[in-house]
């Protein structure tokens, strides 16, 4: 049995992988979360797989908790400028007090303190307001 070798690749250089700076890392990693860029966009120009981009941005994001002292590596903070835009204050509304209906409301005066008590109320928690209220006095 024969076999035939139609291409033969001979590597020459030292095989090693391609070292990045943390500064080289942080500004590609800036450059990729800038408006109107992409991923790939950036992966392209700067000669790396998108999906090694993608684990440098992942790792960047990581909390310093779970980062080893020789992982701490690249990416500065980024601080932005909060746009503001002009805000309309409108006046304050001035809370209107409704008439009673009825005469279905018991209001209450102990040390200064005004305690309404409307329908439908519960005698356990009315009691115990007037009573915490007595105490305080």
């Amino acid at each position: 049995m024969r076999i035939s070798v139609r291409r033969l690749e001979i590597f020459t250089g030292s095989g090693r992988r391609r070292e990045w700076l943390p500064d080289e890392k942080a500004r590609i990693v800036a450059e990729s979360y800038e408006v109107g860029e992409t991923v790939s966009a950036v992966a392209r120009r700067c000669a790396l797989s998108p999906q090694q981009l993608f684990a440098w941005r992942r790792a960047a994001r990581r909390p310093l908790a779970e980062v080893s002292a020789s992982d701490l590596l690249f990416v500065p903070a980024v601080v932005a400028a909060p746009i503001s835009e002009p805000s309309a204050k409108r006046p304050a509304k001035q809370r209107k007090r409704k008439p009673a209906r009825d005469a279905a409301v018991i209001e209450l005066e102990i040390d200064g303190v005004a305690v309404r008590v409307g329908r439908g109320a519960d005698a356990r928690t009315v009691s115990a307001v007037i009573r915490a209220l007595k105490a305080t006095a």
